[in-house]
């Protein structure tokens, strides 16, 4: 069965928005064909006019918008600066609506779930978009149950995803759902993506995550770091800063939000996860990432990602 894809587009989208899912299906549909078989997928991008402007300032020349109850297997909304004023256009939203309720399964990358809100399409769902912009959409569109972490996230037939290139993930996603894990790693290494990644891996790292306070304890952070393979404690970590231990944990929280405890045990989750997606040992991990044991690193994996460290580097190799 040959699945039809329409990417919408408007102007000022983001590029990659549609040009990084586009270019994952289209080279499953190229390793489908080398293969003796039929392209999986029949592609359209869509936008009002014959051509749209994206904010990279390159024209993408697009169809027509057609009947909104023609038969779809899968609508995919992109983002960009450009949505705000799509989501003013109510004949536009009207549109989307109609297209993604006539669709098997409706996406949105990047910033291009507000547009999907508006429509009411996302409503009573989880949802995510990028980080930047998660307050602004949890202000506008209480009603949606958005999680700020996640690449991408899928709610049933809805699938949102985060940052740009979080649209190459949730296109491989699909890829997977469709023609299984083989073909989607395949893709994957077509495009010399690094990863596949799972949809609950974070848009952001944890250095990021810890930024704040002018850098007040990114020196520490560079040294949590250097230094996760050996047992460190909250009294080792105030010393290191110069600090009581009362008082840098009180510093500490302000700074970043969180406590030190879980500051370090999510640059060591990082860490391990990393480690794993480059199939490493998973002993080896353990005692790299700073767990020590399996055992202990096992049980983190399960309370935090749901899965076991086996099962985490199963999807990536």
């Amino acid at each position: 069965m040959t699945r039809q894809i329409e990417i919408l587009g408007f102007p000022d989208c983001l590029l990659l928005d549609i040009a990084g899912p586009l270019q994952v299906f289209s080279t499953a549909n190229d390793l489908a064909r080398s293969d003796g078989a039929k392209a999986p997928y029949a592609l359209v991008v869509v936008g009002r006019g014959s051509d749209v402007r994206t904010s990279a300032g390159l024209s993408i020349a697009v169809e027509p918008l057609g009947p909104p109850d023609r038969p779809l297997d899968t609508f995919i909304v992109a983002g960009g600066v450009g949505v705000n004023v799509a989501c003013e256009d109510a004949e536009l939203v009207a549109w989307v609506r109609d297209r993604a309720r006539s669709a098997v399964r409706a996406a949105s990358v990047c910033s291009g779930a507000f547009l999907l809100a508006t429509t009411g399409l996302l409503d009573g769902r989880r949802a995510v978009t990028h980080w930047q912009r998660c307050e602004e959409f949890t202000l506008r569109f209480p009603k949606v149950r958005l999680e700020m972490d996640p690449i991408f996230v899928r709610d049933d037939d809805v699938w949102t995803s985060a940052g740009v290139t979080a649209g190459i993930d949730l296109a491989l996603a699909m890829v997977e759902a469709d023609l299984g894990r083989d073909m989607a790693l395949s893709v994957a290494r077509q495009l010399v993506v690094f990863l596949k990644r799972p949809g609950g891996q974070s848009q952001f790292s944890t250095a990021l995550t810890l930024q704040g306070e002018a850098g007040r304890f990114d020196e520490l952070h560079a040294w949590m770091q250097q230094n996760l393979q050996h047992r460190l404690s909250v009294d080792d970590l105030a010393a290191r800063a110069g600090m009581s231990v009362r008082s840098f944990s009180r510093h500490y929280r302000a700074a970043t939000g969180r406590t030190p405890a879980s500051a370090l045990e999510d640059m060591r989750l990082e860490t391990a996860r990393r480690l794993l997606e480059q199939n490493g040992h998973i002993s080896r991990v353990a005692r790299h990432s700073g767990f020590g044991t399996e055992e202990t690193m096992r049980r983190i994996f399960r309370r935090r990602l749901g899965s076991s460290p086996q099962e985490y580097r199963e999807r990536f190799v």
